[in-house]
């Protein structure tokens, strides 16, 4: 999952270098998106593999 949010960041780079604006912005906003997703489903394995330790 971090590994998408790091390719939607890059191209969303390089398409904002290119003057892609609006490209550049919809991979902006789909790496935001994978980032959140990812920090939420890292935080819910955190408190899932404490519970199983407890």
């Amino acid at each position: 999952m971090l590994g998408w949010t790091i390719t939607f960041l890059l191209i969303a780079l390089v398409a904002g270098l290119l003057g892609f604006g609006v490209i550049s912005s919809a991979f902006a906003g789909a790496a935001k998106i994978a980032f959140f997703l990812f920090l939420v489903l890292f935080i819910v394995s955190l408190f899932r593999g404490g519970l199983k330790r407890a």
